[in-house]
Parts: structure tokens; sequence; C-alpha cells
């Protein structure tokens, strides 16, 4: 069985640092995640990774600033690096890709478009593990088909909007696991977004209405968050 492509996820925000890191994990890549640039250059003596997620704005030395240290040392080189930032400006951009990156996302980001892309990153170096179950995911009667943005539930197709989608995603992908309201603020509604968390339980009943009886996978963890509970 190959050995699965190990992917460096540098991010100083816990609970993007967190989501990057379940999210890859449950695509099949080895992760190992860093709060800043420095400890993720010290592991990389030792550990050549077969791509990395480089955030640009970052406690102590900048994305940048390490992306251009990887680019002079031969060993690093070739490393396929996405950039990831709050930042949504043509000039950080170029200053992203002419410093030597690959790929740039914007905070917010889906998950699944950031796992495509580290998928297309891994393949033009030549290394990319094989999709888990052909990108489907299943709890009890539920289904995700990743690779068409498809759900269903006992085969019927369901009607879910772009962060329905996304938050069944994460909760899926990530059985047992307990999200909190921000987490799901962080990842899927934009990253300045001031209102408060009560969209993400208004988010979650409409879920949980559209799933029917499936909707009892999601649970309510008491003053964190939700979590789902998989059903064979």
């Amino acid at each position: 069985m190959p050995k699965a492509p190990r992917i460096f996820v540098v991010e100083d925000d816990e609970s993007i640092r967190m989501l990057l890191e379940v999210a890859l994990r449950s695509s099949g890549y080895t992760v190992s995640a860093f709060p800043n640039a420095a400890d993720a250059l010290a592991e990389m003596e030792n550990t050549v990774p077969d791509a990395a997620v480089l955030d640009i704005m970052l406690d102590g030395m900048d994305g940048i600033t390490a992306l251009k240290l990887m680019r002079a040392n031969a060993r690093l080189a070739g490393v396929p690096v996405m950039m990831l930032t709050a930042k949504d400006s043509e000039n950080d951009k170029i200053i992203g890709l002419d410093a030597g990156a690959d790929d740039y996302m914007t905070k917010p980001f889906s998950v699944l478009e950031l796992c495509a892309r580290v998928r297309a990153l891994l393949r033009r170096g030549g290394a990319a593990p094989a999709p888990k179950k052909g990108g489907v995911l299943k709890s009890g009667g539920l289904k995700l088909d990743l690779a068409v943005r498809e759900a269903t539930r006992d085969g019927a197709l369901l009607e879910l909007t772009y962060k329905e989608f996304e938050m069944l995603y994460m909760l899926m992908s990530n059985p047992g696991r307990v999200f909190t309201r921000q987490q799901f603020l962080t990842c899927i509604w934009d990253q300045d977004y001031d209102g408060e968390t009560r969209t993400v339980d208004v988010h979650i009943r409409n879920l949980r209405q559209k799933l029917g009886p499936c909707g009892n996978y999601i649970n309510t963890v008491r003053g964190v968050g939700y979590r789902m509970e998989v059903s064979e």
C-alpha cells in the first residue's frame, strides 16, 4: 500500500489550523501542523513534506519569508506550497506567487476546494493518494458525494445550500469530533463576520430538518457546539 503523502500546515490561528488538519487527514494525508514558520522549517530539516499549506500573516517570521527560505534550500525548493491568507488584494497574490508559491487561497475558504487544490499540487509533483471510496462519505442513510457536491438520504437527493453542505462535510468527515460555533464561522463564513454565533444554530436547525430522521445524527454539545454521531 503506498505511503500517504505528508502535508505540513503552518497557521497561527488555532481554530483554522485544527480545521485544516482534520480536513486533510480525512482526505487521506499524513499531516503535521505548526503554529509558526520557525518550527515548521526546523522540522523540514528532518522531514521534507510532499506539500505545504502556509499562512502569510504569521506571528514572528511571516509566510513570505519562510517561503523564500524554502525556495533557497535545495532540499525544499521543489516542495509545492499553497499560500493561505485573509488578504485578497491582487498585489498580495502577486507577491506570494513571485516568492515561489504554487497556489493561493483566501479566507474564508471551502475545505473541499482546499483539499482538491492540494491534490492538484501533489499530482503536479508526482504524489497523490488514491481517493477514499471515490470521494464518498456515508453515515447511516446519508451519503455525501464530494466529486459532484451531492447529498442524498436513502437515495433521495437533498437540496442543501452551500453552507449547509460544507457544515455537513465537516461533521461527517470527522465523526465524534466536536466543532464549536466559532470554528464553523471561521471556516465557512467570512473571516471578518461580526454577527452572532446564533447564525450557526439556525443553519444547523435547517440542516437537521432537511436530513429528516438522519438529522438526529447531529448532536448538540451544550455550551460548546455540534458533533456527528455516525450510524452504521
